[in-house]
């Protein structure tokens, strides 16, 4: 959540801001705002609502000369969303500004000291704070003055600083919130994210926990937090620039949503070897890997989901117990990680803030920690004691698809390498379901093509209260993910529930006409599922089915069936979130929703 770019160099700053702002919008953002150094002062222009609105301000960039800036589009955690809250925040006589992503813990105790020695604030923000902090360590030296305020704040944050004393400088700093440098032939660049600066270089520079970064136009210098100077080794950048752009689909996750063909081709196959899966970034043994006593999954929204597929999945292939957590909950409830145990971390972003404490937390115990991870060079990648990359490639829609379905191949993968080194699956059978797996692409993109039938359907919801999703086992873990889906994009009030439960109280919320949408893919499970729909149906619901097609008997317990073909029961998540997915996406388009930027939404939630 929220954005951060920064330029110095020989271009004008505020477009290339602007633009580089733009490609962060996913992020989740409420208001947007730039300073830019003119040769004499530093200006700042800001506004509540879309960066639409900054830019027209400031004419794309026309009203504010300079070369060198810094801007920022805000997801408001202190205050309220608009144009005094929004960043960058100036010092009383404006020579320092600040833009700052993440959460200052303390800032109550600093803005009292602050008061308490005649600063004055006209923000109710937790970032003003850092401003004038900055503006009473500073006596001419900046890199004291940054050094001195990360000794005295607490939690997280991302931030970029001016100075109006050092106009040809930009400073940068990071805990625990995403942040990158770059540098071209025009100039250094800082941002949240890669797609920010992606158009300008591919040369980045990860940012790790409490270092500085002087920017200059041609050179940059860190440092620690003791000002001691560091030596870091640049990162190039594979994307296809491409890839970080609509390439004419109407939004970024239908565009994801037809990309998931190809992301799972790409997570699958270079680990699928003679026949063999072979996870070599596991660096663990055969023997390690069959001593495994549990597994703890943590993660959270629909990494989590897929966690809990991932559960039934291990469970059921390697017979080693597994417990999967909200990551929000999982350090507070003191979890017992018993010797033995592995603990796998699932992150799209690989900046997640529960999900990185969590982390942290098993590791400071002395377990080994697994990172699932999309974002090459993010904190869980570097933190982790293993990565496992999904291979995605840049997703941009705040809602996921094609990474979460890059994760669940990643989930099978480990589940079958684990239960072979176990002796837990047989040859014939660990053969059939590679052949399964290898299928997963060709039958993804098939339900894709079968769009219009789910599109016609979608468009009868569209004025839709309530939907509620049910299903057992892994059926249960698929309805979360697409109970999640509809509502984070369209506004609709759903929920899933595993169907057993209808009758221990959420029956009652059936009324005549509310869509159930009953997933059944699991062939021991059929008859059970039938007879929920079949209750549901008895008080008015009307039900769409979602099986497979072998599953003929659904047709008279269910007014609207769609069908995916036939896989192992264990990979049914895979092709049964498809049409879940373009359910949600075409409801969201009829309804007029922001599909790829929902309100009150952030792609990568870097704060608690």
């Amino acid at each position: 959540m929220c954005g951060i770019v920064g330029y110095i160099g020989k271009k004008q700053a505020a477009p290339i801001i602007l633009d580089g702002l733009s490609k962060l919008e996913y992020r989740g953002y409420d208001s947007a705002g730039m300073a830019i150094y003119d040769g004499e002062k530093i200006n700042i222009t800001k506004s509540v609502g879309r960066l639409k609105v900054l830019e027209n301000l400031t004419r794309g960039g026309e009203t504010m000369p300079g070369f060198c800036g810094i801007g920022h589009t805000r997801w408001a955690t202190h205050g309220v969303p608009n144009d005094t809250n929004a960043h960058p925040h100036f010092n009383a006589d404006e020579t320092i500004t600040v833009v700052h992503n993440g959460i200052i813990e303390n800032y109550l105790q600093l803005r009292q000291m602050l008061a308490d020695k005649g600063y004055r604030f006209v923000s109710d923000t937790d970032t003003e704070v850092l401003a004038h902090l900055l503006d009473y360590y500073y006596k001419g030296n900046p890199l004291e003055a940054v050094t001195k305020v990360l000794h005295r704040v607490e939690g997280s944050y991302a931030l970029g600083i001016l100075f109006a004393d050092c106009p040809d400088q930009i400073f940068a700093t990071r805990k625990d919130s995403p942040l990158i440098v770059g540098q071209s032939d025009e100039g250094c660049f800082i941002a949240s994210d890669v797609p920010a600066i992606l158009k300008y270089t591919r040369k980045v520079y990860y940012v790790d926990n409490q270092e500085v970064v002087r920017l200059r136009a041609d050179h940059m210098h860190f440092y620690t937090v003791d000002e001691e100077e560091l030596r870091k080794d640049p990162v190039t950048i594979e994307w296809d620039t491409d890839a970080a752009e609509k390439a004419g689909y109407e939004h970024f996750m239908l565009k994801e949503m037809y990309e998931q063909p190809k992301t799972v081709t790409d997570t699958l196959m270079p680990r699928i070897k003679d026949d063999d899966i072979v996870i070599e970034e596991l660096h663990m043994t055969d023997e390690e890997l069959a001593a495994l006593k549990k597994i703890h999954i943590v993660a959270c929204g629909s990494a989590y989901h897929a966690g809990v597929t991932g559960k039934y999945v291990i469970e059921g292939l390697a017979r080693i117990p597994v417990e999967v957590d909200l990551a929000s909950e999982f350090r507070y409830r003191d979890p017992i990680l018993e010797e033995g145990s592995m603990v796998v971390v699932i992150s799209q972003s690989g900046e997640t803030a529960d999900t990185l404490a969590a982390l942290r937390e098993s590791k400071a115990r002395g377990f080994k920690v697994l990172g699932i991870v999309n974002v090459v060079g993010s904190s869980i990648a570097r933190e982790a004691d293993n990565v496992m990359y999904t291979w995605a490639g840049p997703e941009i829609a705040v809602a996921t698809t094609k990474a979460y379905s890059a994760q669940l191949i990643a989930l099978y993968l480990l589940a079958m390498k684990i239960g072979k080194v176990r002796g837990k699956i047989d040859p014939e059978a660990f053969s059939a379901m590679l052949g399964d797996l290898k299928c997963l692409p060709d039958q993804i993109e098939m339900l894709l093509n079968n769009k219009l039938k789910i599109q016609k359907f979608a468009n009868r919801y569209v004025g839709a209260k309530d939907v509620f999703f049910i299903g057992r086992g892994i059926d249960y873990a698929i309805s979360l993910e697409g109970s999640l889906k509809l509502k984070e994009i369209s506004y609709i009030h759903s929920e899933a529930y595993a169907a057993g439960e209808l009758k221990h109280g959420t029956i009652s919320l059936i009324e005549e006409g509310t869509l159930v949408a009953a997933v059944s893919t699991q062939p021991e499970l059929y008859a059970k599922t039938i007879s929920n729909m079949v209750e549901v149906k008895a008080r008015g619901a009307f039900v769409l089915a979602v099986t497979c097609e072998e599953n003929k008997a659904i047709e008279k317990a269910a007014d609207y069936v769609i069908y995916i073909p036939e896989t192992n029961p264990y990979f049914a998540n895979s092709l049964a979130i498809i049409p879940l997915q373009l359910f949600g996406y075409y409801v969201a388009v009829g309804k007029g929703c922001d599909v790829d930027k929902p309100r009150n939404l952030a792609k990568s939630v870097t704060v608690e």
